[in-house]
């Protein structure tokens, strides 16, 4: 490791601490009468820029396309990495035949102790096996997909009598989906209704959490006596996230099954969402489920608020592009984003999202903090305003790949500026010793006072990471295996064809490799970012095999798996077709 990259990492470590100089104090040698200079040299200046578009305009015109995020433009190839494409699949068998012969049907694994583990007393409900069974068939691996199969069909069960969180429960029901449309009957043995009886078995099994006075559903459900049931940290509330990631799963359920109960549930849902919103257009964490109103909490992009945003865009897509009541939450959305939440570091101008955290005065007043951090989760929010842009934002459809200016609306040229200027920002939070991103990155702000002072890191930095031999480190700096990072880099590379996010994406998954691999099979968290050798924690999250590898297979993948306008990938990135709403579910 040279010198200057050592001396770089040290400084993410480093919390800002009081400045040495005054923010109005200015070094003696900067003292000097820039605006006598500037009248001296501006009239030449203004002729040379004349004469200079006058020969050559087009040196002006990519030069304003390249300030807008619109200068990827490469000759489009979309063919199949296959070298690194295959890696990625060796690398899910790495995970899966791992968990297979250590805990097949356990919801977790662990690969260190070679361990499962279960969500509830009551039994498990076979997580890990649900969340990857779609990745296999995608990777055509038909032996290990027909195995997890053969598992749902004769073990998998939902009479488990112990409370499961709704949204999770809620995100098997795709893949049942999925496996309807898109099973091959040569590697798939018995009936397939199966697929679609288990879906309907477990929305039925899940929609009494609906039954609450405002029609907003509880965060947890008992499977067994399918009934909902409060959150024991939060008996009053319930999350924005959680209520309003439901939607895709449940409304193609009711296309599949001919019953519009379970679109009607989640359709009130949103109608309660867009009729209870602050006038700024944002929505607060949390809401009170017997009064379906916001109440006071932090209002943020990360966790509890990040798949509302996610889904607005999505359900719009979802039914063909039709539905203008969710294309026009979303751009509302996107609106008081941009007003509120969007920022730019002092040093770098990195464009990042901050968090609104309320604070209630003695005199009853409240005001609104706006902190400076930025959870890896919102790294899916880059490509996502990538996707919005070229179709919410698109004055034509389809757009070209890239997008050229004129084919966007003003709202989606600044969609699109903001979300290759996210990923970038992203990608530079994996600037660390293991080129893994902490959990939590805060960023640099003029308040913070430390000017340019090189021992302290110039636009972001892990908080609490400075610590002694021997100490824990925060949760902040921890790499979970999380995948927001590099599906908007999949989303980058099909809207611009730019290879840069290919390459990207390969040094993300050649760190992983390096640091989070477990000789004897799996992968597992790493607790610190910046330490290496890493200390590694026992737990490889299911998102592992269901998102970031199947990110990354898409990603080197040819552009005819799965193309982005015929597929909606939920949340957890498993895909649902999109389709034109059935006329019995408009009335």
């Amino acid at each position: 490791m040279s010198g200057t990259k050592l001396r770089q990492r040290k400084k993410i470590l480093k919390d800002p601490k009081e400045p040495r100089l005054k923010d109005e104090e200015t070094p003696p040698e900067f003292d000097f009468d820039l605006g006598k200079y500037a009248k001296v040299f501006a009239l030449p200046l203004l002729l040379a820029l004349g004469v200079a578009y006058y020969l050559n305009p087009k040196i002006f015109t990519d030069a304003i396309q390249s300030y807008l995020g619109f200068s990827d433009t490469p000759p489009v190839d979309f063919s199949a990495d296959v070298m690194k494409r295959d890696a990625i699949v060796r690398a899910f068998q790495h995970a899966w035949l791992a968990y297979e012969r250590d805990a097949m049907g356990d919801d977790e694994y662990h690969p260190i102790s070679h361990e499962g583990t279960n969500l509830t007393a009551a039994g498990g409900i076979g997580y890990t096996v649900v969340d990857s069974i779609d990745t296999m068939l995608l990777m055509g691996l038909d032996q290990e997909y027909s195995r997890a199969r053969e598992w749902v069909a004769t073990k998998m069960s939902f009479e488990r009598n112990a409370t499961f969180n709704t949204f999770e429960a809620s995100l098997f029901i795709p893949q049942f989906e999925y496996w309807v449309a898109f099973s091959r009957p040569t590697i798939c043995r018995g009936n397939d209704s199966m697929y679609l009886e288990k879906a309907i078995e477990l929305a039925d099994r899940i929609i009494p959490v609906f039954n609450t006075p405002s029609g907003l559903p509880l965060t947890n459900v008992n499977l067994a006596l399918r009934e909902g049931a409060i959150d024991p940290n939060w008996p009053e509330f319930v999350s924005s996230a959680e209520v309003a990631t439901l939607q895709l799963e449940l409304r193609y359920l009711s296309v599949l099954s001919g019953n519009s109960i379970y679109w009607e549930k989640v359709e009130s849902v949103m109608h309660i969402l867009k009729s209870v919103l602050m006038p700024h257009g944002l929505a607060s964490i949390f809401l009170n489920w017997q009064t379906g109103q916001f109440v006071l909490s932090a209002m943020r992009l990360g966790s509890r608020a990040d798949s509302y945003y996610e889904y607005l865009l999505k359900q719009y897509l979802q039914t063909n592009n039709t539905e203008v009541f969710y294309r026009d939450m979303y751009s509302n959305a996107m609106d008081a984003v941009h007003k509120h939440l969007i920022k730019k570091s002092v040093n770098s101008n990195m464009v990042y999202t901050s968090e609104l955290i309320p604070e209630r005065h003695p005199n009853g007043e409240v005001s609104w903090r706006l902190t400076p951090k930025q959870d890896h989760l919102v790294c899916f929010f880059g490509g996502s305003l990538l996707l919005g842009a070229t179709t919410a934002g698109a004055l034509v459809h389809p757009v070209s790949i890239p997008p050229k200016p004129e084919e966007l609306s003003e709202a989606g040229k600044r969609d699109w500026k903001t979300g290759i200027n996210l990923i970038k920002t992203c990608m530079d939070t994996h600037s660390t010793a293991t080129g893994l991103a902490p959990e939590i990155a805060h960023f640099r702000i003029a308040s913070d006072g430390i000017g340019h002072d090189p021992m302290f890191p110039s636009d972001w930095y892990i908080k609490g990471a400075h610590i002694k031999p021997g100490e824990l480190p925060p949760y902040d700096s921890r790499y979970m295996l999380r995948p927001e990072t590099v599906e908007s880099l999949f989303l980058a590379f099909r809207l611009t064809g730019n290879e840069k996010y290919r390459d990207w994406a390969w040094q993300i998954f050649q760190s992983i490799e390096l640091h989070c691999r477990v000789e004897s099979g799996g992968y597992v968290t790493i607790i610190n970012v910046d330490e290496v050798p890493s200390r590694q924690e026992d737990k490889m999250e299911t998102f592992m095999m269901s998102e970031t590898l199947k990110y990354l297979y898409l990603i080197f993948s040819d552009a005819t798996v799965l193309p982005l306008d015929k597929y909606v990938l939920n949340t957890e990135a498993h895909p649902l077709p999109v389709f034109d709403i059935p006329p019995d579910l408009l009335s």
